[in-house]
């Protein structure tokens, strides 16, 4: 069974880096939203602490690090902190999608 996960992203100060390595970190992604293990994913707004958040659907939190430790934005070391939690949130449109329930 499928269970939602929330990944928090902090990123480094080194703005080149995240720039010279964003191309191959969407491209790593784009598949995982494709076939739906991701369900959405974006930088916080300009004018917050650098870092994002992905929201996956997946079988555990083992299945989330190893998507984290392929992506390029961690080997490529933009990626600072990488927190995993895991997400069954009650309310909203989308609530019963997010925990199975739908």
């Amino acid at each position: 069974m499928a269970t939602t996960f929330a990944l928090i992203y902090t990123y480094t100060d080194d703005t080149e880096l995240r720039d010279a390595t964003r191309p191959a970190h969407r491209d790593y992604l784009r598949p995982l939203a494709e076939d739906g293990t991701m369900l959405v994913a974006g930088a916080w707004a300009p004018g917050e602490a650098p870092g994002g958040l992905l929201i996956f659907r997946v079988e555990d939190r083992a299945a989330v690090q190893a998507i984290v430790d392929a992506d390029p934005f961690s080997t490529a070391g933009v990626v600072a902190r990488a927190e995993i939690r895991e997400w069954a949130p009650p309310l909203g449109p989308l609530a019963g999608a997010l925990t199975g329930q739908a």
